[in-house]
């Protein structure tokens, strides 16, 4: 990833932010425009408004620059547990260690890739290296997800996700001890301004909003139940972290010594809850954590 950084003079006052991004940066407006809506520009430390703000003199204004991507993803024979699958849809209970979608690192050992070995098809909306995805699990995050298998059910389902009818319950094992037994955390999400590698809660953010409740409480962790009403990058991790209760075994927000440690990172989408694209039916899906989730809530008790 390339990591650019530009101090506005005065004659690149007034220009428009995505027009100076390409100016500078040699990419086209286009792509500059996505990078600014996927959080990865910054002026002043802050997330961008919009694309077209005008830049003023002085402003200290950063841009990353993703490594290139495989222009199209490939099937490749994996063992992925499939859950339910029909002609519109299907659900996964998707293992530790595996990319949602092919991206730089990862051409071809994502769960999409499997997928297009399984399956007959997938929806094209994505594109060549997302077909099918409305929604991502990170990397080491367990549990369930729906890939769309044609173009209509992609719709309806990241219309059902857009205006919250669809529901996903995670676990998460983390850090510490609750005062209350639930609350919501509405807070923005955007690309920290201090890392870009990271996610974190900034003013002019992204709306995200995380409903919680403490299931068990042990001697120096709590397993608690995550509803999502938005589903913003690491949303769950940078919410719990924002409170003082980062994820358990969390690389990236998590404490140096974790009090469960050793832990993989202790996060489970756990439930699924969606209306049926076709028939309308409405489907609920639960998925139990893997065992080694299930091993270090042992060792909690």
């Amino acid at each position: 990833m390339k990591n650019l950084q530009w101090i506005a003079t005065k004659e690149d006052e007034g220009i428009r932010l995505d027009a100076f991004l390409s100016q500078k940066s040699g990419e086209t407006r286009s792509r500059i425009q996505n990078l600014i809506k996927d959080g990865c520009a910054a002026v002043n430390g802050g997330a961008p408004k919009k694309a077209g703000q005008p830049v003023s003199a002085g402003d200290a204004i950063a841009l990353d620059i993703p490594d290139p991507a495989p222009l199209e993803a490939v099937p490749v024979e994996m063992d992925v547990p499939i859950v339910y699958e029909d002609e519109d849809i299907v659900v996964v209970n998707k293992p530790r260690n595996l990319v949602t979608h092919p991206a730089a690192g990862h051409a071809q050992d994502t769960l999409v890739n499997a997928l297009l070995f399984a399956c007959d098809d997938l929806s094209g909306i994505g594109g060549k290296l997302r077909p099918g995805i409305v929604h991502r699990l990170d990397k080491d995050t367990t549990g369930l997800l729906v890939v769309a298998k044609n173009d209509r059910a992609h719709l309806d389902l990241a219309e059902q996700i857009r205006v919250h009818s669809a529901g996903r319950v995670y676990w998460a094992l983390v850090e510490g001890r609750f005062r209350a037994e639930s609350g919501t955390v509405d807070a923005p999400i955007s690309r920290s301004p201090r890392d870009r590698k990271r996610m974190a809660v900034v003013p002019g953010g992204r709306e995200a909003v995380t409903h919680f409740r403490v299931l068990r409480t042990f001697s120096r962790t709590s397993l608690i139940e995550c509803r999502l009403v938005t589903g913003r990058t690491h949303q769950i991790r940078v919410h719990m972290a924002s409170l003082g209760h980062p994820v358990c075994g969390d690389p990236l927000y998590g404490f140096a010594r974790s009090a469960a440690a050793p832990c993989p990172l202790m996060l489970h989408a756990r439930e699924l809850h969606i209306r049926h694209p076709r028939t309308g039916e409405e489907m609920n899906f639960l998925a139990e954590p893997p065992e080694d989730f299930a091993r270090v809530l042992d060792r909690q008790r």
